[in-house]
Formats: structure tokens, C-alpha cells, sequence
């Protein structure tokens, strides 16, 4: 187990998958075999605020895309990583740490089960929200939109709660409007499918 050195982060997350909702992933005990057979996933992270020792990452962002061949819980991922391209020498490095999971936290896991690593681009990246819309773009790569799931007759999204250890309370959505990836020979849309999103407090 890696030693997880002195670092915080908080914020909002975003996840966007091509499962129908809800995603098995999402339900205790189940197969972890995603409804299309296979995964393509996009995870974004907007820090609210954060630092890596005396290094602040505060309002700066990361996209983790993911693709799986079968079930979730199989090492055999392919990731690529995106990160805010505002960030400057000091805190990409510090950010390269976290997203390879060198210092822990839930990246140390998703690393352990990828097989495939496509490597971190430096890009433009924009988080904006309305209501229950989120909206995350990056130039040339990706636009990904999901919205809350609101039953009839209520105000709030649907929620689900004791999720995760680092997003307790995920509220439950599917892609609107524009759901897309082209990058490293990857192309999906996942407009209408499963989607999320919650804050966040890592490690």
C-alpha cells in the first residue's frame, strides 16, 4: 500500500458512463458487469480547494476516462488522464501524483486496474452548473452534460446515499444534450445514459 503523503483535495465530481440507469457498479453485490458489456466512463473533478503540502490546487480540474472490456473489477482498464492546463509546473506535479494514485487515495485504486495507460494531456477544462445540469467540455476531446434525475411532483434529484468512502451522497442523473469522446482511438456517446454526480473529499 503506497503512503499517502500530506494532500487534501475538495470539490465536485461528474460521471458519465454508457450504462442504462442505474449503473451495476453503483449496487452492492452486484455483477459489476456494465449493461452494454463493456464501459466507456468520463470522471471529472473540479477542486473547490486543495493543496499538496505548501502547493495550493484550488480551482483547478482533472478528467479521468476510462474504457473496460467486460466486468469493473477486472485489471485490464485503459485510462487516460486530462488535467487543467492553468496549472502551473509546481502544481502539475503535484496533481501527476494524485491522478497516478502515487500518493493513495481512490486513484491508487483505479491505477492498480489499468492495464492500458494512455498518459495526462494538458487541456483547457471548464466546469459550469444550473440547477441540476452539469456541463463539462474540453476542446477538440469531449462534451459531456448530464442532469439530475427529478421524479414527478419533487423539487430534488434523486439521490443515492452511503455510496462511496470519498462521495457519501451521489445524486442519481443521465447524459443531456451532447454526451461525447473522441481522443486515442476512442470515439462514444453516451446521451441519455447513466451519469452522476456528488462533492467529493479525497484521499
Amino acid at each position: 500500500m503506497t503512503t499517502v503523503q500530506e494532500w487534501q483535495i475538495k470539490g465536485h465530481y461528474i460521471e458519465s458512463c454508457n450504462c442504462e440507469v442505474l449503473c451495476p457498479c453503483s449496487v452492492p453485490g452486484s455483477p459489476q458487469i456494465p449493461t452494454e458489456g463493456h464501459c466507456d466512463m468520463a470522471l471529472a473533478f473540479h477542486i473547490y480547494e486543495g493543496n499538496s503540502g505548501s502547493i495550493d490546487m484550488s480551482g483547478l480540474g482533472f478528467v479521468v476516462v476510462m474504457y473496460t472490456p467486460g466486468k469493473m473489477t477486472e485489471p485490464d482498464w485503459t485510462t487516460a488522464i486530462y488535467v487543467d492546463e492553468r496549472a502551473n509546473q509546481e502544481q502539475r506535479t503535484e496533481l501527476e501524483k494524485i491522478v497516478s494514485g502515487e500518493t493513495g487515495g481512490p486513484m491508487e485504486r483505479f491505477m492498480a486496474l489499468t492495464e492500458n495507460f494512455l498518459g495526462i494531456k494538458y487541456v483547457p477544462i471548464n466546469f459550469s452548473s444550473e440547477g441540476p445540469r452539469r456541463r463539462v467540455p474540453i476542446p477538440s476531446v469531449m462534451e459531456f452534460n448530464v442532469e439530475g434525475i427529478v421524479r414527478e411532483g419533487q423539487s430534488q434529484p434523486m439521490r443515492l446515499e452511503n455510496w462511496r468512502p470519498w462521495a457519501p451522497l451521489l445524486v442519481m442523473a443521465k447524459g443531456a444534450g451532447t454526451n461525447t469522446y473522441s481522443d486515442h482511438d476512442m470515439n462514444w456517446d453516451n446521451a441519455g445514459k447513466n451519469g452522476h454526480y456528488a462533492d467529493f473529499q479525497w484521499p
